[in-house]
């Protein structure tokens, strides 16, 4: 990143109490910038009810920004939050199909409400995603991914508008995620040895389980043998439980996979065994493409349909209206409709932008 070009801009940062918004302060002031910083609040409706980490994530990151001098704004997101991330979540499960809401929190809170509320008045918006950007000699704008390939972060940003990429900036993408730790130690940074958050955007401690169960209920269904149409058990609800699924299913007689769902029957369809062959898939269907800067794919390509380290190397056929088909070099695990499916070049470096699958 050549901050020589940041000079004259007026930067927000999305400070969220974690080690590594953090250190982006620290890497826009350590090159003579001064950013103003902004925290989004993202309450759960009901405190009590839920236990959420924010009061903790305020204290760091007004510890943060105290510490290197910049002003810290909290900006309120809550409804956007639960009446469009949420309302996307709850469709999607109830529908039988596999969601990715941090996906959308980028797209529609991080660089959506906070741009409509207070990121409209700043050039760039700072993040401490692990992700990259650059401009070709055309002056398209890519974004490209980290050289950490464990938290390469990516795959959460290819449902992004161009106009919200050319505003972003992510001065950490470019460090391994030991870097960052290292720099937060020496800096003496209040977070410096706190843990990652591993759940879903915003939830804090919530659980995924509770968080469908509020919304959705509980409804008693089979759980059938693929094979040989035998009832095994009772499941709670289809919406729990996702396609390629094996841990915490708490079915006798197991190891058993989740290979099918019948939505409006409520009856879930398992593979006995270890590693089933119904449990992979070689070619599947993706529609409504979109693109992050209005360039396509085609021909060879590498993908991902979930937070892996791992590209798979792949053919992409064009079927038309942004439609195409996967052909896959290797068999893929847990290919569930509602999945993204993020896109990039042969070498995994630029990101064209994501699908949903549709099997």
């Amino acid at each position: 990143m050549n901050y020589a070009d940041l000079k004259d801009k007026r930067i927000a940062v999305l400070l969220s109490g974690g080690v590594d918004s953090a250190v982006v302060v620290h890497e826009l002031v350590r090159h003579g910038l001064t950013p103003d910083c902004f925290y989004i609040k993202i309450g759960a409706d009901d405190k009590d009810e839920w236990d959420c980490s924010m009061e903790e994530d305020m204290e760091m990151a007004t510890a943060v920004a105290r510490k290197y001098g910049c002003r810290l704004e909290v900006v309120d997101c809550h409804r956007e939050y639960w009446d469009q991330v949420t309302r996307y979540t709850m469709d999607k499960v109830r529908n039988g199909e596999t969601p990715n809401p941090d996906v959308m929190c980028n797209r529609l809170i991080k660089f959506g409400a906070f741009h409509e509320k207070r990121g409209h008045d700043y050039d760039l918006i700072a993040t401490g995603h692990y992700a990259q950007t650059e401009i070709d000699s055309d002056g398209t704008k890519w974004l490209t991914t980290s050289p950490d390939p464990v938290k390469d972060q990516t795959d959460f940003l290819a449902q992004i508008f161009d106009w919200q990429l050319a505003k972003a900036v992510f001065p950490i993408g470019h460090y391994m995620k030991d870097e960052v730790r290292q720099i937060a130690e020496r800096e003496h940074l209040v977070n410096a040895r706190r843990k990652d958050s591993q759940g879903i955007c915003f939830l804090g401690k919530i659980d995924y389980t509770e968080y469908v169960r509020r919304y959705l209920g509980e409804m008693a269904g089979d759980v059938v043998e693929l094979e040989t149409g035998r009832v095994i058990g009772q499941h709670r609800g289809h919406w729990f439980y996702t396609i390629g699924q094996r841990k915490g299913l708490g079915f006798g007689g197991g190891p058993w996979f989740i290979v099918k769902k019948d939505v409006l029957g409520n009856r879930l369809y398992v593979s006995h065994g270890y590693d089933p062959a119904t449990a992979y898939k070689q070619e599947f269907p993706i529609h409504h493409f979109h693109s992050i800067n209005g360039q396509m794919p085609g021909g060879q390509i590498t993908f991902k349909i979930r937070h892996t380290p791992e590209f798979h190397k792949a053919v992409l056929k064009p079927v038309g209206d942004g439609a195409y088909v996967v052909h896959s070099a290797d068999p893929i695990h847990g290919v569930a409709p509602g999945q993204f499916c993020v896109v990039y070049d042969a070498e995994h470096h630029r990101c064209y932008g994501s699908a949903e699958i549709s099997v």
